[in-house]
């Protein structure tokens, strides 16, 4: 394990006094969210992955889901109220967000966004999601997450 160094996303817990675990591992761009949980020693029910997409609107709205899992575009265009959602383009994260592929978190992004994560989060003492950067997770509450990141409970996923 290598020493962390804060990121953006630790940084707003921080501040905002609440209470999570740093993790970090050796990235390998071809690593599923799986395979990070297997390093993770962790169930991967319990390891998020944070996906960003785009209404039909023209808004852009978070989804986060279990890493083993796969976002239901119907099912999340119904939770946010669009007509339509799609994946946005991976050069457009960056810029939007502040993250890189991979080490997207919901907590800290350049701007709020509406933000949904699936149902089964709080069913879980803690969950992961990334810390903001690549080779990095945190783990904390589910419900601290949901307050953080303002997220909406919903059934997201296929």
């Amino acid at each position: 394990m290598k020493k962390i160094e804060k990121t953006n996303v630790m940084r707003v817990l921080d501040a905002k006094k609440i209470s999570y675990e740093s993790h970090s591992y050796e990235p390998d761009a071809t690593m599923s969210g799986e395979e990070i949980a297997g390093i993770l020693g962790e169930n991967p029910d319990k390891v998020f992955k944070t996906l960003v997409t785009q209404g039909k609107s023209g808004a852009y709205y978070v989804f986060v889901v279990p890493v083993k899992e796969e976002l239901d575009l119907k099912k999340a265009a119904k939770a946010s109220g669009e007509k339509a959602i799609s994946m946005i383009k991976q050069k457009e994260l960056l810029p939007l967000t502040g993250y890189v592929h991979g080490g997207c978190s919901p907590i800290g992004m350049k701007k709020p966004f509406p933000t949904f994560i699936h149902e089964t989060a709080p069913d879980f003492d803690k969950v992961f999601v990334s810390a903001g950067k690549v080779g990095f997770q945190i783990e904390l509450a589910p419900n601290d997450l949901i307050e953080v990141a303002g997220c909406k409970v919903a059934d997201i996923i296929l």
